[in-house]
């Protein structure tokens, strides 16, 4: 089940999750949500809008009451920003608050010089910390060092080190690319623009028990 919030890239997700071959239903319906068996929540734009989007439809309590479940969930980009506690981006926004942490603004200079574009647009080559997670993780099957395509202005600042999945670095600086918390995973880049690599982790998030 994919969560259509009127929120960005859907139809993206869902033809990817269709070439994994699952079968992709897209939903606004809280009821839905909340009896789906695994459900994802895309996202492109800003986290306040977001948020309203999930709020106006009851689609937050609905996530709620489906994470509860324990069955799994994918947030994509801006939906695995909405997974925290609260965002800075501009003003203070309240999260989900499923995953314990804040999403800040990626910080252009450094020691008073410039350092960084903003957005950070472009591939990545993800970095995996030393835990693994196991069959609970939808990113097992992704090797040190795989690309994957990232378009973003802010980043997840997870307050468990051991919440923070995997990470990239982007001139110099390391960025969070996804966190977990049990059930639910969060993913900064977008897997279903990622090529053969981003395949795989919808392929597993679809197929894992």
């Amino acid at each position: 089940m994919i969560v259509d919030y009127g929120m960005g890239n859907i139809k993206s997700v869902q033809r990817g999750v269709e070439h994994v071959g699952a079968t992709a239903v897209l939903s606004f319906d809280p009821d839905e949500i909340v009896n789906a068996d695994r459900v994802i929540l895309p996202g492109v734009g800003g986290f306040e809008n977001g948020m309203k989007g999930l709020k106006q439809s009851g689609l937050d309590d609905a996530i709620y009451q489906f994470c509860n479940k324990g069955n799994p969930l994918l947030g994509i980009c801006l939906g695995m920003q909405m997974l925290l506690q609260q965002s800075e981006e501009f003003g203070i926004h309240r999260g989900l608050g499923l995953i314990d942490g804040t999403v800040n603004k990626i910080p252009q200079t450094e020691d008073g010089a410039f350092k960084r574009k903003i957005p950070h647009i472009g591939w990545g080559a993800l970095k995996r910390p030393q835990q693994q997670l196991g069959n609970s993780s939808c990113l097992k099957e992704i090797e040190e060092g795989e690309f994957f395509y990232f378009v973003h202005s802010y980043m997840a600042m997870p307050t468990n080190p051991e919440n923070r999945l995997a990470h990239c670095i982007y001139e110099g600086l390391s960025v969070t690319a996804a966190i977990q918390k049990e059930n639910i995973t969060g993913v900064q880049f977008h897997p279903e623009k990622s090529g053969e690599a981003g395949l795989k982790i919808l392929k597993r998030f679809v197929t894992m028990q």
